[in-house]
């Protein structure tokens, strides 16, 4: 399903599949506006960085994994209304989400560079 060469391909896919769970349960519990925002963003990384894998040129590429990682942020700030709202055990998808934010903000950084 994904590149298993690129790590960042792989975390990101890996992480939907964690959101999607994890949404479901929430939707289970009727919290449905949270659940909605959170499938959406959380998602949404994993589909910017495999777009970003075609882009047309080189600022396309940062601006498509700048989408992601707004989108990982976003994530983040879900999770965190999920854990203090609802006392929900989110840590491993808080944590796998801050370590796609970190490898997409070192990433980006390296692509500024070297363009």
């Amino acid at each position: 399903m994904t590149d298993s060469k690129n790590p960042l391909l792989t975390k990101s896919f890996d992480f939907a599949l964690l959101t999607v769970s994890f949404c479901q349960e929430l939707q289970t519990q009727k919290n449905f506006v949270i659940a909605n925002q959170l499938l959406k963003s959380g998602t949404s990384i994993g589909a910017n960085v495999r777009e970003a894998q075609h882009a047309e040129s080189k600022s396309d590429f940062i601006h498509k994994l700048k989408i992601a990682y707004k989108e990982c942020e976003e994530t983040i700030y879900w999770l965190e209304i999920c854990k203090a709202s609802y006392s929900l055990n989110c840590d491993t998808l808080l944590s796998e989400s801050q370590q796609i934010g970190k490898l997409l903000s070192r990433i980006i950084s390296t692509a500024k560079r070297n363009s």
